[in-house]
């Protein structure tokens, strides 16, 4: 029997006033798999992410969390059910130390024991945190920042984690870091994720299928292999144009041949 999807978004449609932002969405993210919505800017990446966890009320259609039907639900009770949401520019609070941060993360918790030893499992995961617990996170870099936003999710014991745009203006180096811990996650806490990134290459090579979404329809999903070799995810996300792709076939058509 097939295990059903810890999310799962059915004829979803959302709108901000008169603006429909995304029509008809389907999707799942089966439990502990790692899920990729890839789009410009624009085509209802974000307004997906706020409808599933309940910042964006849908117009239309239903939102299921483990089988519950959540749509409509204030954000901390979904937060109780196990989604937490890292948002697109990771809204730290700036005045509060790295510390404080972290546990506004657990806020809903009431286990002092386990709260404080999810701080350390945290820490562990991100060093540089634990250096600068005591300072406020305003004073933090981007990358720091994104490490504490990933983090202070991570304090409510989610599982379910959306992420919003984490590559956001890091440097290459820091997306690796971000995207080795983003696997390390999924691999040992078993969390679900349902990933929005821009960074297509990166995002594909880290799920393991993916929804590509244009102005606010679903118009291709597959397994993130099977995307990576769409001539029309390479020439239009991945920037490889289709006629290097049908040259490159060529050349490994003639090396089997020989």
């Amino acid at each position: 029997m097939t295990q059903a999807p810890i999310l799962r978004l059915a004829n979803v449609e959302a709108a901000y006033g008169p603006i429909t932002a995304i029509r008809g969405i389907s999707l799942d993210v089966p439990r502990g798999k790692i899920v990729a919505v890839l789009g410009a800017n624009g085509a209802g990446k974000t307004t997906i992410l706020k409808t599933a966890s309940g910042v964006l009320d849908p117009v239309m259609g239903v939102v299921e969390l483990e089988g519950r039907k959540i749509q409509g639900m204030a954000p901390d009770r979904i937060v109780g059910f196990g989604m937490s949401h890292v948002p697109e520019g990771r809204e730290v609070f700036p005045f509060l130390s790295v510390r404080d941060n972290l546990r506004m993360g657990a806020y809903l918790r009431t286990d002092r024991a386990g709260v404080a030893a999810d701080l350390d499992k945290v820490y562990d995961y991100f060093p540089v945190l634990r250096e600068r617990r005591d300072q406020p996170a305003g004073l933090l870099s981007g990358g720091q920042q994104q490490m504490l936003a990933i983090s202070r999710a991570l304090m409510s014991r989610p599982k379910l984690l959306l992420l919003d745009e984490p590559s956001l203006g890091l440097s290459p180096l820091l997306v690796k870091e971000i995207f080795t811990i983003v696997r390390r996650l999924n691999r040992e806490e078993g969390v679900s994720i349902l990933l929005v990134e821009q960074n297509a290459k990166v995002a594909l090579e880290t799920a393991d299928y993916g929804y590509v979404l244009e102005v606010g329809r679903i118009v291709m999903h597959d397994s993130s292999d099977a995307l990576m070799q769409s001539n029309e995810i390479r020439e239009s996300y991945l920037g490889v144009h289709a006629d290097d792709v049908r040259a490159k076939t060529r050349r490994d058509r003639r090396r089997v041949a020989v």
